[in-house]
């Protein structure tokens, strides 16, 4: 069974705290503290001793999406601290300015795809350049970003073929058209069962759906709707595998 369960951003704007108060009282095993404005990250980081995570199998935190470029080795101090716990650190690669430094984290650094508004990272040719200048890092996958660039869901297939063995965490939502964030829709359920074979089981999944604490549970049978688990043996793989590449070509 996929790990399955939210970021903290969605369900609480800027307020990790009552958004891991919402997920406490769900079903959910994985979350996501998300510190994305700048003054959020240090009061994060600072809380996480104190916090109360046990029933959670998997962690990640993401970082701020913008911040005064004068303050990234702070930011990156702050987030060591995070790598300490071996806990994966989600970046937007538009936010960072200095790929080198950011080096420092290895495989804990995730970078995430981005949504047309951006200028780089939203295909698989955008994100071949940002691993070339790092080469440790891990894809943060997100779907619905993905299916807001290329609707056919073609983009999602060639970027699935190509980071594959980089994928580390999913992000799943609906996007709509000004970039921001919804429930998912039965069409955006429909599109993501397309590509969910090629995704493996032991990949959490964050949703970002920005749903009320009484629809968390209903938004959680969602994705594994939108995600179901395909059996793994490496004929059916292959088999689904050729499938797809006829169905994108």
């Amino acid at each position: 069974m996929r790990l399955i369960g939210f970021s903290t951003g969605a369900l609480a704007y800027s307020d990790f705290q009552f958004g891991l108060r919402i997920l406490m009282n769900s079903h959910a095993k994985a979350i996501e503290l998300s510190a994305l404005r700048e003054n959020e990250i240090s009061p994060l980081v600072h809380s996480l001793s104190s916090l109360n995570l046990a029933s959670f199998k998997y962690i990640s935190v993401h970082a701020p999406s913008k911040y005064d470029p004068l303050r990234e080795s702070e930011l990156i101090v702050l987030l060591k601290q995070v790598a300490k716990r071996n806990w994966p650190i989600i970046v937007h690669p538009d936010a960072i300015q200095n790929f080198a430094a950011w080096r420092v984290f290895a495989d804990l650094l995730f970078i995430e795809n981005m949504d047309k508004r951006n200028l780089m990272g939203r295909t698989a040719h955008e994100l071949s350049g940002i691993f070339q200048k790092l080469p440790e890092a891990r894809l943060c996958f997100d779907l619905g970003h993905c299916r807001q660039v290329d609707p056919t869901m073609n983009e999602s297939y060639l970027i699935l073929q190509q980071f594959g063995a980089r994928l580390g965490q999913l992000h799943v939502s609906e996007v709509n058209s000004r970039s921001t964030h919804d429930p998912l829709s039965d069409s955006s359920v429909s599109a993501f069962e397309k590509i969910a074979s090629l995704i493996p089981e032991n990949v959490p999944v964050i949703l970002e759906s920005p749903v009320p604490p009484e629809k968390v549970q209903f938004e959680l049978k969602r994705a594994r709707l939108a995600l179901p688990i395909t059996p793994s043996g490496n004929g059916n793989r292959k088999r689904e595998t050729q499938r797809l590449q006829t169905a994108f070509v």
